[in-house]
């Protein structure tokens, strides 16, 4: 039993140890731009290794801007398709993880009965944009329970620590939106050949969409969805209140 207890007790002195590396790392980003994050160097080896047993050309883009040389129409519309309530929230949109908790019960459900067609189940996540931006600055790509908390955990985190504008400032300088793509200004100009602070409404808001699925939209750039769901996005941008 006692050496158990010792053992316990290292456990949680390393994952203190963790949380406050993180909170450091996190408190860092007050004054100074994250070169990178985790997802982006996960992907960075993918397409490296891709690129080298393939014939593929490496592609790779990403250029910092501040807030403030990011299209205003991009960034209400990129809260109104993600994150609605993101002004108001503290950074865990409780009410949004249980509505998708319960839809996902729900298809599975549907899934398991004997005269539903075979075909998998698409999981709805109720991640508000703090949540995505602190699953993509510090954790893998895993996905369980105790990734989940600790990402409930940054999330919370960031929220202390940064205010709501820079938190946005960091997500649109840091998301994916393509293979190789990463952020605003890169997704700009390689959708549109324009710097991100040109972006008109309907180019942001079709940015905005793609974020869910970005490789996915990234070749089905004439998808009647994108251009349907486009439409939804502007409508809603003028009532999105920014940070």
């Amino acid at each position: 039993m006692r050496s158990f207890g010792r053992w316990l007790l290292w456990v949680l002195l390393a994952g203190l140890a963790l949380q406050l590396a993180f909170l450091l790392r996190i408190a860092l980003m007050v004054a100074i731009n994250p070169e990178s994050t985790a997802f982006m160097r996960s992907e960075a080896w993918r397409v490296a290794g891709r690129a080298m047993t393939s014939e593929d050309r490496w592609r790779w883009s990403s250029t910092w801007v501040p807030r403030e040389r990011i299209s205003m129409h991009l960034q209400r519309a990129v809260i109104a398709s993600e994150d609605a309530g993101f002004v108001q929230h503290g950074g865990v949109d409780w009410q949004a993880i249980e509505s998708a908790w319960k839809r996902n019960q729900h298809r599975q459900r549907q899934a398991q009965r004997p005269s539903s067609p075979a075909r998998a189940v698409r999981v709805v996540g109720g991640s508000t944009i703090t949540q995505q931006l602190a699953k993509n600055l510090l954790l893998s790509g895993e996905r369980n329970f105790v990734r989940k908390g600790q990402e409930l955990v940054l999330a919370l985190m960031l929220e202390a620590l940064l205010d709501k504008g820079r938190i946005l400032e960091i997500y649109l300088n840091s998301v994916e939106w393509g293979e190789g793509v990463f952020g605003a200004e890169a997704a700009a100009q390689r959708y549109f050949r324009k710097p991100a602070r040109q972006l008109t409404a309907s180019e942001a808001a079709r940015l905005a969409v793609m974020l869910p699925s970005p490789k996915f939209f990234e070749t089905r750039q004439g998808s009647a969805y994108l251009a349907r769901r486009t439409r939804t996005i502007v409508a809603r941008m003028g009532a999105v209140q920014l940070p």
